[in-house]
């Protein structure tokens, strides 16, 4: 838990929001932009038992076989919901103008995202622009403000509601959804591998010839990174209007699968 993962400015991980609203320190305390919740790592080498009947090349062929595999699998990195970058809803005339926005907690919304379902990753509709009464929302001012600031009765006059007083969306008010509530993809991947043993006596003991096959993420699993920040964190654009790509999944923390031979001498 902290208030904010990154060494320095610009320098955060690729799950972190920058500009973090110092303001507001109840909203930034939350999961470290590293916690990984839950990790599994299994790994193990079997030396395949070579036959005592066997002699010459059939013997060559069916000894010294050994395979490998290791399995990880861990829980997804934190990330954040935001809305209105861009278009600076707070008005904190900030070139990383994001805001938070509210969080529901409706049916369904025990959990903010839809595991495996790369397209619509986010469950917007546990999401809502935050809210005010019409009291609190001034028509006469250049930008229309919402505020519960006395003073602004003094310059504007008592406050009534615009647009459309059933939304009464509050674009500058800060939202209660907070740092890293939400949890991106995890992961499993496995690597697998086959050895062929081959030592030449004639030479020493110990020297040995291997050949070596060796397939990384045997099972070609995708494994999706977060939500790029904040082109997919977005869940309203700076009108209140959904974006219609937040949660979307466009890269991956892991390769394909990919194999590789080589050839290793030991001595």
């Amino acid at each position: 838990m902290d208030t904010g993962s990154a060494t320095g400015h610009g320098d955060q991980f690729g799950n972190s929001i920058a500009s973090l609203p110092w303001y507001d320190p109840s909203l930034l305390r939350g999961l470290s932009d590293f916690n990984i919740g839950r990790t599994l790592v299994v790994s193990g080498t079997w030396q395949l038992p070579s036959p005592k009947s066997s002699s010459g090349p059939a013997a060559w062929i069916a000894t010294g076989w050994q395979l490998g595999g290791i399995y990880k699998a861990s829980d997804g990195v934190p990330f954040t919901a935001t809305f209105g970058t861009g278009g600076d809803p707070q008005g904190l005339n900030n070139s990383d103008d994001w805001a938070f926005p509210n969080r529901l907690t409706g049916p369904g919304c025990a959990s903010l995202v839809n595991p495996g379902n790369p397209n619509n990753y986010i469950k917007t509709q546990c999401f809502a622009v935050p809210a005010a009464p019409p009291s609190f929302f001034y028509p006469n001012v250049p930008t229309p403000l919402c505020s519960s600031d006395p003073q602004l009765d003094v310059l504007y006059g008592p406050g009534t509601a615009i647009g459309d007083p059933t939304l009464g969306q509050c674009l500058n008010l800060r939202g209660n959804a907070g740092r890293n509530i939400l949890i991106g993809p995890g992961t499993s991947n496995l690597d697998f591998s086959v050895f062929k043993n081959n030592y030449i006596r004639r030479i020493s003991e110990q020297f040995n010839v291997q050949f070596r096959v060796e397939v990384f993420n045997i099972l070609n699993r995708a494994n999706f990174h977060v939500p790029i920040v904040p082109d997919n964190t977005d869940i309203f654009d700076s009108t209140g209007a959904p974006t219609g790509v937040a949660g979307f999944l466009t890269s991956t923390t892991t390769t394909s699968r990919q194999v590789q031979f080589a050839l290793k001498v030991m001595w």
